[in-house]
Parts: structure tokens; sequence; C-alpha cells
């Protein structure tokens, strides 16, 4: 079954600004994104201005990627959460509603724990909002978009205007 595209909306992006500003502050992280899995960042909060946000937001659609096929290979469906520990730095990412990923980055200001306990309150409204997402994508366009200003214009009317 193909995946469905999700049209991102105003309102629904707001919301999830709201999301991951919330959810940075409450797990005193450095930047907390979201990103789909082809690796397009959806958004962003945080100190981002020493970070190349592309490839943050690639590589990160990449890793998941890929350890979705080891996760395969031992017959797990998938490992919903990575972490990866540095000497300064570590990166918590986890997959939301198997649509996007969400990235949190945090120091020694934070721990691995608080993270993991925001972050699972976090997916849930994160879900929440997707699911609206996808309901909206899946409605015909001119419903989605409150209706056409040309819907009520027919073939008719078009040949009329071309026509000597």
């Amino acid at each position: 079954m193909p995946s469905q595209d999700l049209v991102l909306h105003d309102e629904e992006y707001q919301k999830i600004r709201e999301v991951i500003s919330r959810l940075r502050s409450e797990c005193n992280a450095k930047v907390v994104f979201l990103v789909d899995k082809n690796g397009q960042q959806l958004a962003a909060s945080g100190e981002l201005e020493s970070i190349d946000t592309t490839a943050l937001a690639s590589l990160a659609a990449g890793n998941v990627a890929a350890t979705d096929s080891l996760a395969r290979l031992i017959g797990e469906k998938e490992f919903s959460i990575l972490f990866h520990e540095g000497e300064r730095d570590n990166l918590h990412i986890s997959v939301v509603g198997g649509r996007v990923i969400l990235v949190v980055i945090f120091d020694e200001r934070s721990s691995l724990g608080l993270v993991r306990l925001r972050v699972k309150r976090g997916s849930t409204d994160l879900a929440a909002i997707l699911e609206v997402m996808m309901k909206k994508s899946a409605m015909p366009r001119k419903a989605a978009a409150g209706g056409s200003p040309f819907s009520e214009i027919t073939d008719e009317d078009i040949d009329k205007l071309f026509s000597d």
C-alpha cells in the first residue's frame, strides 16, 4: 500500500511548533527537530545556528532507515528509539506515528531518562496532530481548501471564453 502524502497546513504546523518548543523546554534540550522519513525538516526549535539542519534531517532519516533494516534482519518490526551518546552532546531519535522522526539533541544539562519520559508525552501529542494531518490530506483537495473559487466554472463557460 503506497504511503499517503501529508500536507502540512499552517494550523498543524503551529501546533507542531508548540509541542516541540514545549518538549525542548521540558527536556532542557539544545535542539528538537521533526523530520519526515524522506529527510525533510518539518519543524525545529532551539540552538540551530551551529547546525547544518539540512544534513541533520537527511542523516537522521538515513539512520532510521538503516536501523529499520537492521531490525528486520534480526526479526524485529522496528527499533522505534535510537540513542547516540557523544562526549558533549547526545542524540535521542524516535519514530512518531510511523511517519515522522523526532530528534532531540541534549547535553549534560539533561538526562536520557528525562528525555525519554518527556518524548513519550510529546510523541503522543505529535501523533494526534499527524492523525489530523492524515485526515485532511485524505480529503478531496476542494474540500480541504474550503472549495475552489473556480468550482462553479463549467466546461461550457471555458468554451465560451475562448470562442469567437
